[in-house]
């Protein structure tokens, strides 16, 4: 097969596309698109012996069926601005090849992002990492604004004055904030890139990085859209179910007869509800993920 090319990706090549204040995701190149997962998954046919119904319907089926190979074929690289606390959570993601603009070599920027004040919240009472749903009052956070920035511009002052001492870039860095917006070259193949996307849309990721995460969920909709929308139907929008869930749908379900009665399967110490085999928190979580629709 040919080079794939995808008129809708190829025409959104090189675009900024705004994220936080100050920040950005440019699509600077791709390798494949939908018609490269197929060809990948068919090696013995020629293109368009198959309808796009029909790929879509390949498409689908490696996804759900977890055949991840074919979407290694599949590669996109973005150029991405972003704040150093939000690089040092993406770089988690080991599967990408990463080239980040070196402050051992550059004067960095007076660039520092500043949260819009309604994301500006206090640490949440059930969630460690995490702030919580309610913002601050608007005296407050405008209270918080002016700290964070008088903070980074006092951090950059003393940068500029290390710089002008003639101390080296490498050591003078040390003085800056991780409100500084940092740039890289950021490399993945779209199964690496899918995984990336599914923690770091989950409610539970932080929000600067969901905000990074949803503008590359569109810009591969334009490289891969049979792909995405797969991705989305069974990944974004799925919830997986263990073992003993799948058969507390059984039982609720009146399916599977055979199934031996609920007596000790649950812990000792646990409160089952009526004859289910789950424990009481177990429970909680089962009835939680069929309200939500979210894994948890």
């Amino acid at each position: 097969m040919a080079h794939c090319i995808v008129p809708e990706a190829e025409a959104i090549l090189d675009k900024e596309f705004k994220v936080l204040d100050r920040g950005f995701i440019r699509l600077v190149d791709y390798l494949g698109g939908d018609q490269r997962i197929v060809q990948a998954a068919r090696v013995s046919y020629g293109e368009g012996t198959k309808s796009y119904r029909e790929d879509a319907a390949l498409i689908d089926y490696l996804l759900r069926h977890e055949h991840t190979s074919p979407f290694e074929q599949v590669v996109l690289t973005f150029h991405i601005k972003l704040p150093i606390f939000v690089a040092r959570q993406w770089i988690r993601h080991r599967t990408a090849r990463v080239n980040e603009i070196s402050g051992r070599y550059s004067v960095m920027r007076d660039e520092f992002f500043m949260p819009a004040p309604d994301a500006l919240a206090p640490q949440s009472d059930d969630n460690k990492q995490g702030r919580a749903s309610t913002p601050f009052d608007d005296r407050t956070a405008t209270q918080i604004q002016e700290i964070l920035a008088e903070g980074s511009k006092a951090s950059y002052d003393r940068y500029k004055e290390l710089i002008d001492l003639g101390l080296a870039r490498e050591i003078s860095r040390i003085a800056l904030p991780l409100s500084l917006y940092t740039e890289w070259y950021w490399q993945i193949d779209l199964h690496n890139l899918f995984r990336f996307l599914m923690l770091r849309l989950d409610t539970h990721a932080q929000r600067e990085i969901r905000e990074y995460a949803s503008t590359i969920l569109e810009l591969t909709r334009t490289v891969a859209p049979a792909a995405t929308e797969s991705f989305e139907r069974h990944t974004l929008q799925g919830v997986r179910f263990s073992g003993p869930e799948i058969e507390e749908i059984r039982r609720r379900l009146a399916i599977g007869t055979e199934l031996a009665p609920a007596t000790s399967a649950a812990p000792q110490d646990s409160q089952p509800a009526s004859s289910s085999r789950l424990s009481k928190k177990e429970l909680e979580r089962f009835e939680e993920k069929l309200k939500t629709g979210r894994q948890l």
